[in-house]
């Protein structure tokens, strides 16, 4: 077991070593003054209470586990990677990059934080929060999903200019940017890892939401690896090109159809909607197990509460 006292003179010393590089170069800067050093070296210790976090921050779920953890660690030895921020106002400063280390540090008690100072515009601090959590953390497939799309819309580029920002593939972009036109349930489980990227690929090269909810069922049901959904969703979309006519004689209108994906995904389950021209029609709701109706009929709220 490590001698406490010998861990609390670790931190200690990290401590003192960020706090000597400051004042070593503040020093050599003799006459030039602290803002000029400060503008120079980019880095100083500020309050906590004096950042505001990022709201285009990409990363929403952090583990608590791992926090506290890291908090712990702060404790010990301070923050030894500094975080990084944009000047707002004379006493005011927002979070660039680094919100986990933010997060710990007021865990651990913390009143100041190193922090790198940068004087960055809005797309720039949208990006390099991208770039920073694609590094750092793991982010779920739907998280980096909504900041490319976010780099797309606020920042004006295009997926090209995206894909050469990130390093990305142009494949690797657009797969990730077609997750976010799945059904919400299904979303939801990639965002909680009930679903892996590989499987919410499959799922979105399946024609309809209704066929993308049956096939997303049938996952956990069955066992299904993604060799084995990639097989079954080749199989639906074949059904489909090989009856054209019925889905042509059955295609709603689109109001209507939007009614039917809204029901099939509020059930997370395959829903047919018919509608004649008079105004008639029925709704069918599948279920393949006694747990799915129970959790249809509490949808319905049929048990009253």
């Amino acid at each position: 077991m490590t001698n406490p006292s010998k861990k609390e003179a670790l931190g200690k010393g990290i401590r003192s070593l960020l706090q000597n590089i400051d004042t070593d170069l503040k020093q050599t800067a003799g006459a030039l003054g602290e803002k000029v050093v400060v503008a120079a070296t980019g880095m100083e210790r500020i309050p906590l209470d004096q950042i505001v976090t990022n709201p285009k921050q990409p990363r929403r779920d952090f583990d608590e586990v791992s926090l506290q953890e890291l908090s712990q660690s702060i404790k010990l030895h301070d923050v030894i990677q500094p975080i990084t921020v944009a000047k707002i106002t004379h006493k005011k400063f927002q979070l660039v990059a680094g919100e986990r280390r933010l997060r710990a540090s007021k865990l651990a008690g913390l009143k100041d934080i190193p922090a790198y100072i940068r004087q960055v515009n809005d797309q720039e601090l949208l990006e390099l929060a991208l770039l920073e959590n694609l590094q750092r953390e793991n982010l779920n497939a739907i998280e980096v999903g909504l900041s490319y799309k976010r780099l797309m819309e606020e920042c004006t580029l295009t997926q090209e200019q995206v894909d050469d920002r990130m390093g990305k593939e142009r494949s690797t972009v657009t797969n990730y940017i077609r997750l976010l036109k799945l059904p919400p349930d299904i979303q939801v489980a990639v965002r909680n890892g009930q679903l892996s990227m590989g499987h919410a690929r499959v799922l979105t090269g399946v024609e309809n939401v209704e066929n993308q909810l049956f096939l997303y069922n049938e996952i956990p049901r069955n066992g299904l690896s993604v060799r084995q959904t990639e097989e079954l969703a080749r199989r639906i979309n074949q059904a489909d090109k090989n009856h054209p006519h019925r889905s042509v004689k059955l295609k709603l209108p689109p109001a209507f159809q939007k009614i039917q994906d809204k029901l099939a995904t509020h059930f997370s389950t395959k829903v047919k909607l018919d509608r004649g021209k008079s105004g008639k029609g029925s709704i069918l709701i599948e279920f393949y197990s006694d747990e799915e109706l129970d959790s249809i009929l509490e949808k319905i709220d049929i048990y009253g509460g």
